[in-house]
């Protein structure tokens, strides 16, 4: 009764580790740790914390609001980010990237149609519903060398392989080559982890 008691105290001072703190998809194993980033502002993008904004329309130029991730070159790495569009008028939009910095440029893009489809910049579409105001969880599991697979809502949506190489993570808003702004993003949740 008295540990049971102890505990009962412990949680509600918020002693007691949340379960946020452990990965979310495939566990076991995992380390948590937390990568320096910069952030990048171009064209019309706009950072506010953990607010990401495109506030143009335009269909050309590098329009960018984006953190950018310390690159990582080993390992299985895991991300963790919620992101919740809170104004949506342009279209065709990426919300994370896996960058591959060995000169291949993005490797992975996970972006956003006007309507809600979420798809994989020159691939099929990944899940739906990531509409103006509903909060959407992104996982994503890189194994380089071997595999990249993204998880969205906690649900295996899309696998590919990887090549070796050193890579970074990136999440924001960035106008594709197709699409155009304005768009307004608010991302909450981030996490890392390794093993």
């Amino acid at each position: 009764m008295r540990i049971l008691r102890t505990l009962c105290t412990a949680a509600a001072l918020g002693l007691l580790a949340p379960a946020a703190a452990y990965a979310q998809v495939e566990p076991g194993g995992w380390t948590s740790y937390s990568p320096t980033f910069s952030e990048q502002e171009r064209g019309c993008g706009q950072i506010d914390g953990l607010n990401f904004r495109l506030t143009c329309s335009t269909g050309s130029g590098d329009q960018r609001a984006e953190r950018r991730y310390a690159t990582y070159s080993s390992g299985t790495r895991q991300f963790e980010g919620s992101f919740r569009i809170t104004s949506m008028t342009g279209s065709r939009i990426s919300l994370k990237q896996t960058f591959n910095e060995s000169g291949s440029g993005p490797f992975f893009m996970l972006a956003v149609e006007n309507g809600g489809r979420l798809y994989r910049v020159g691939g099929d579409t990944i899940a739906g519903g990531a509409t103006v105001g509903t909060t959407v969880r992104v996982n994503t599991v890189h194994v380089v060398g071997s595999q990249h697979r993204t998880y969205i809502n906690g649900s295996l949506k899309h696998s590919m392989s990887s090549p070796g190489g050193s890579f970074y993570d990136k999440f924001g808003t960035y106008r594709t080559d197709s699409g155009s702004g304005p768009i307004q993003a608010t991302w909450s949740g981030v996490q890392f982890w390794r093993k």
